[in-house]
């Protein structure tokens, strides 16, 4: 089987799975696992379907950094439960989905999953960071349109989007970014920029939508470029236009650097991390089969031992 990493944002899955399955799915004593099994399904399937060969669970070692809040105080600010002083702030994430997350860690460690984060980073700069120096074909698995910026058809990068549900995935190409926002891959940072993102706490620049941002780079291929013709007397952009960036430079100086994935982070290699997906054999295996029966994770444990058993 050729060689293709897949990297997976690992708490947009097992959010999606949360909300995505009844939370009457528990253990005999009342404790949820609906998070759990939906997640370890969906490593099998995708795994299987998309021909896996290493798998990393990227990990959010900073949900929110502080480096990002920093420079702009709304990012992701309406899913902060809890600020901390000098540290993460705290999420929401509800209490039946936070009790899942320590036996999600372990569940993923025993079937040899690798599982790698970076300090004050998200998970998906950990993805962003593995896919832009891949050796071969990648697919990010996600529901974030924020990964969309990774997206390389001439490395061989795709994003699998799970935004509609596992039935109806979305492989995601340079041609399916371009006919969804009319810009490159390489331009989506910048076009979330211009546009805004409510979801992550980003304004945007006031009257720029969705059309005008694509127009806009069109036209000028980048926001530098873009923020440079409007300093530019001669450069024929329009007085509205110009009034709107101006009006918004604040955010323009900063937004950038939130936006962008960052490509460049000091991680171990896939090789390093383990990624090569194998059976799982001896107490691992048996393990697995226990916390099966006790914690009634049902056929998602055996799903996903098969599928791992197929890289023999």
């Amino acid at each position: 089987m050729p060689a293709r990493l897949m990297l997976l944002d690992t708490a947009s899955l097992y959010f999606r799975a949360f909300y995505g399955l009844p939370d009457t799915i528990v253990r005999a004593d009342g404790t949820p696992v609906n998070a759990v099994r939906g997640l370890l399904d969906m490593i099998a399937r995708l795994t299987t379907d998309y021909g896996a060969t290493h798998l990393i669970a990227c990990w959010d070692d900073a949900w929110r950094p502080q480096w990002r809040v920093d420079l702009l105080p709304t990012y992701k600010s309406h899913r902060v439960a809890v600020e901390v002083a000098d540290a993460t702030d705290v999420e929401v994430v509800p209490d039946a989905l936070e009790a899942q997350i320590p036996l999600i860690r372990h569940v993923l460690d025993l079937a040899g999953v690798a599982v790698v984060g970076a300090p004050e980073h998200e998970a998906d700069d950990v993805a962003g960071t593995y896919a832009s120096h891949a050796d071969g074909p990648v697919d990010v698995v996600t529901g974030d349109r924020d990964l969309f910026q990774v997206v390389d058809d001439a490395r061989q990068v795709r994003v699998i989007y799970t935004a509609r549900g596992m039935r109806n995935l979305e492989v995601v190409t340079d041609g399916v970014v371009v006919g969804k926002y009319r810009v490159l891959p390489e331009q989506y940072a910048d076009y979330a920029t211009l546009r805004g993102d409510a979801s992550d706490g980003l304004p945007g620049v006031a009257g720029i939508g969705e059309k005008t941002a694509a127009s806009l780079l069109l036209e000028y291929g980048t926001l530098e470029s873009l923020l440079a013709a409007a300093t530019d007397a001669g450069s024929g952009l329009s007085a509205s236009v110009r009034s709107k960036l101006a009006a918004a430079a604040d955010y323009l100086s900063v937004a950038p650097t939130v936006v962008k994935i960052v490509r460049d982070l000091d991680l171990p290699t896939p090789e390093e991390a383990g990624a090569r997906l194998r059976p799982v054999v001896g107490s691992p295996r048996d393990e697995l089969e226990r916390l099966a029966l006790e914690w009634n994770l049902g056929g998602s444990v055996t799903r996903l031992l098969a599928a791992l058993d197929l890289r023999a």
